[in-house]
């Protein structure tokens, strides 16, 4: 199977699963628990039908969104996503060159693998910072600042990540950083020598944006215990609003799930909220956040930009979304197993097919713009 098979999200993830060992596979692929809100993210879109227009004369296609102040040739962006050079060496840098040539948002993780100050000099497409609130309030600020310096216009806190999900397919294997792998495990990068040959043959990895400040290497600390010991449980609603306050900008709470919150959010500053699960990973048998969309859509459409993300495979999710009253739309895994089985090249394809399904899609709904889009042209069933 070569990248010019892969027409959809699914062949994408069998080329991944081909090139990268079982345990990097299982980090991008798994979820939570039993996965079960892994799942039920992308079968939600199923329980909602489209309704077309015909005859509408659609010519010309106007796909292009602003959100949170930054305009967006296409409805989706790439979601900010941990430890990317794990499965391309170009991580963030491969992500980057293809949200610009797509015109579209991407971003750089607390967690990245390449240094938000380098991603943000190469390229000018609009970029976010996916922030994690720490117990050390210094270092909350000294990162904030840090990303005020590089330029960077839209602030994005992590709020349903104060500690990590039950992933059970990494304890399984042994994944953390440093690799404390189990047997089975090493067995499985065994029999995938070409990526360890591109590990040990690029740039060493690293993560930037705490090795300055955090000591991450040297067997000093896996991502598990990152988010059990760095990560501050006590965050609340004071706190988020002290940080919004300092960084006095596009600020976006990723991880709102109720209306109460998403009120909040409004309350506080924030200039945009996305609903998500954390792709399933974080609270097993948490809802859809689709499934929540309207509701939240209803009480605060008006006052914040709301976005989505979590089990978005196709340009009908995103579609959906939009009818909904969504912003924008979030893909993680959606270019992450691009990124795995091809690097740069793999990422362009899978944001060319999603932009190429929009369009078509739309001729077929008989819209013009991603403003014709509403809720009358769906129907639940």
């Amino acid at each position: 199977m070569r990248l010019r098979d892969c027409h959809n999200f699914h062949d994408f993830r069998r080329l991944a699963k081909r090139r990268l060992p079982g345990p990097i596979f299982n980090y991008i692929d798994g979820a939570a628990d039993d996965e079960v809100t892994y799942g039920r993210n992308s079968s939600a879109f199923d329980d909602c039908d489209l309704v077309p227009n015909v005859l509408a004369g659609v010519e010309d296609i106007d796909m292009s969104v602003t959100v949170m102040g930054q305009k967006l040739a296409m409805p989706f962006y790439c979601s900010p996503t941990a430890l990317q050079r794990l499965f391309h060496h170009d991580g963030e840098m491969a992500v980057g060159k293809a949200a610009a040539k797509f015109g579209t948002m991407f971003g750089v993780s607390s967690l990245g693998t390449v240094s938000l100050k380098k991603v943000r000099k190469q390229f000018d497409n609009p970029q976010c910072y996916q922030f994690y609130f720490h117990k050390d309030r210094g270092l909350n600020r000294a990162m904030m600042e840090s990303a005020k310096e590089a330029g960077v216009e839209v602030m994005m806190l992590t709020v349903d990540s104060i500690t990590g999900g039950n992933r059970e397919r990494d304890l399984r294997t042994g994944f953390s950083i440093p690799f404390r792998l189990t047997l089975g495990g090493m067995i499985q990068f065994g029999i995938k020598p070409a990526w360890g040959l591109n590990y040990v043959t690029h740039e060493k990895f690293a993560l930037p944006q705490l090795d300055e400040h955090i000591d991450m290497g040297g067997g000093a600390l896996s991502i598990g215990r990152y988010f059990t010991e760095m990560l501050d449980p006590s965050l609340n609603w004071d706190d988020v609003a002290k940080m919004v306050e300092f960084w006095d900008g596009q600020y976006c709470l990723k991880g709102i799930m109720s209306v109460e919150d998403a009120k909040r959010a409004v309350e506080i500053g924030c200039t945009g909220i996305i609903l998500s699960n954390h792709g399933g990973r974080q609270l097993d048998g948490s809802r859809a956040p689709f499934d929540q969309l309207s509701e939240i859509v209803d009480a605060v459409g008006d006052s914040i930009d709301v976005m989505m993300d979590s089990g978005v495979q196709r340009g009908t999710h995103v579609l959906k979304a939009l009818s909904l009253g969504a912003k924008a739309v979030g893909i993680g895994r959606g270019y992450l197993f691009p990124l795995a089985a091809a690097g740069q090249p793999g990422v362009e394809r899978a944001l060319d097919l999603m932009r190429t399904e929009i369009e078509r899609d739309m001729r077929l709904m008989g819209v013009r713009s991603v403003d014709e889009l509403s809720r009358g042209n769906l129907r639940f069933r």
